[in-house]
């Protein structure tokens, strides 16, 4: 696990690098040091897959990149908004202030904006991305992946769950996080095939049992993890009445549940052979990690 977490931190290293490079273009205005504050840190796990699943298909370098910082754009912008008062109203995100606690309210939420723009800006600027249709397709499906068919979707279930705690089953919270969470970690395994022209089936396999696996490992993390090594508040789920995997299943069931998403995920990435070899051990490491 050690070697993976190095490499880990070595390709988000590089999507670090190459988020630089983007903000380093923008127009000096106030938003850019909010916008730079919360791009700063974070695993980059969903850019990494994005560098990861173009890498077992035989594409590496600078394009693949500039997609993860597309990503981290879009999942950046998404954080800063989850932060806000109006849903989880939470003081702390990646062990900093949060955006709306750091500035104000209406910086908070332009700084979203402004992330959420900027990813489909990167998507479909020709001069990173040359090939017009493989930038259509990113664009494309970032959007379904992202808005109300997706992340958007799931987040809209969620702040219901808190007025509607008692209806909630194992299946509606997997759908819930089906789309919250999961759509993104689709799109970030799927956009490896878009760049390469391979056909996603077995990615996106992967990618839905990981996507699960990850949100119950967060789920756990949220009743015993610790505040230093998860960056953010704890325990927000049961205060604010809502059901998680654990809450349903228990810590041993969610436990058992996150091992068999694992394996699930694995079973897709064996017509890789080797070549998956990082990837194995990402999902693997989404339901190890501490933070």
């Amino acid at each position: 696990m050690a070697e993976f977490t190095g490499y880990l931190a070595e390709v988000g290293n590089r999507i670090g690098a190459t988020l630089g490079e983007i903000c380093s273009e923008l127009p000096r205005n106030s938003l850019i040091p909010p916008i730079e504050h919360t791009l700063d840190g974070g695993k980059r796990f969903r850019g990494f897959l994005v560098v990861e699943s173009a890498k077992i298909n035989g594409l590496t370098g600078k394009i693949p990149e500039y997609v993860a910082a597309a990503i981290e754009c879009l999942h950046a912008y998404s954080l800063v908004h989850d932060d806000l008062p109006c849903m989880d109203d939470d003081p702390l995100r990646r062990g900093k202030p949060t955006i709306h606690t750091k500035w104000n309210e209406m910086t908070a939420v332009l700084v979203g904006d402004a992330l959420q723009t900027l990813a489909f800006e990167i998507l479909s600027d020709r001069n990173r991305i040359p090939e017009p249709d493989i930038r259509a397709e990113l664009v494309y499906s970032l959007a379904r992946a992202s808005g109300v068919s997706g992340m958007v979707f799931g987040q809209i279930l969620d702040m219901e769950a808190e007025s509607n705690p008692h209806a909630a089953t194992v299946e509606d919270i997997t759908i819930l996080q089906q789309n919250k969470t999961g759509k993104l970690i689709g799109f970030s395994c799927e956009a490896g095939a878009i760049l390469s022209r391979t056909d996603p089936t077995n990615l996106l396999g992967y990618a839905a049992a990981l996507g699960l696996a990850f949100q119950i490992a967060d789920d756990l993390l949220d009743i015993t993890g610790n505040v230093e090594d998860v960056g953010k508040t704890l325990d927000k789920d049961s205060s604010q009445g809502k059901h998680t995997f654990v809450s349903l299943l228990g810590e041993e069931g969610a436990r058992n549940l996150a091992r068999e998403q694992v394996e699930e995920a694995v079973s897709y990435l064996e017509p890789y052979g080797n070549k998956a070899n990082m990837l194995v051990e990402a999902a693997r490491f989404a339901i190890t990690r501490t933070k």
